[in-house]
């Protein structure tokens, strides 16, 4: 039964698909096209991220941070600038430290 996907994969998958012997068929996306899978892909990952057990969480924060360097890459950002713009926030706003949630305002 044919199941549809429609969506940014690993390099590696479909060499993993063929070797079971299931039928598939792949295109290769445009550098837009890829941008805006990954952005997509980054919403999956961190969904999945969000609802992981503690167990899990590891492996999907690696899956997260996989499609964020592959994000850099494809839009030439370099790691130290995210670094930089971290440290920007963090002066400005502060850290996730005291566990503060904003209950509303007036």
């Amino acid at each position: 039964m044919r199941q549809e996907h429609n969506k940014l994969v690993r390099d590696r998958i479909p060499e993993i698909i063929s070797k079971s012997g299931i039928e598939y068929q792949t295109i290769t996306l445009s550098e837009q096209e890829y941008q805006q899978a990954l952005r997509q892909k980054l919403i999956e990952e961190a969904q999945e991220a969000a609802t992981a057990n503690n167990a899990d969480l590891v492996i999907e924060i690696a899956d997260l941070l996989e499609v964020v360097d592959a994000l850099l890459k494809s839009y030439k950002i370099s790691h130290h600038k995210v670094l930089l713009e971290q440290d920007k926030k963090r002066a400005s706003k502060g850290y996730f430290d005291n566990k503060t949630m904003l209950l509303w305002t007036e």
